[in-house]
């Protein structure tokens, strides 16, 4: 899961729409302005997203609202400030 996260997020389309997405869920068609590409490359950057958990995806009527999926960006950010020295630890040897 986390290959496909990192693969997701390399993107800059996709890291593009999930800034869109901190704003609040947005349908598709909401996305898709924003970009100069084709609404069937959108769909796939979502469809990427989706796939991998950083977005759900919720059917309201004849729409679809695409949110982000704070809890997997926030396990991201948990796994990588691991790496980082802590600075108590440090003091101490």
């Amino acid at each position: 899961m986390l290959k496909a996260t990192f693969r997701a997020l390399s993107d800059s389309t996709r890291r593009e729409i999930l800034s869109i997405l901190r704003e609040g869920p947005k349908t598709a068609g909401e996305i898709a302005a924003h970009f100069p590409t084709t609404f069937a490359t959108i769909s796939h950057h979502l469809a990427v997203l989706r796939d991998c958990g950083l977005i759900s995806d919720e059917k309201q009527g004849k729409y679809i609202l695409y949110e982000l999926n704070t809890s997997v960006l926030e396990e991201i950010a948990v796994w990588l400030s691991s790496f980082k020295k802590d600075s108590k630890k440090d003091e101490t040897l």
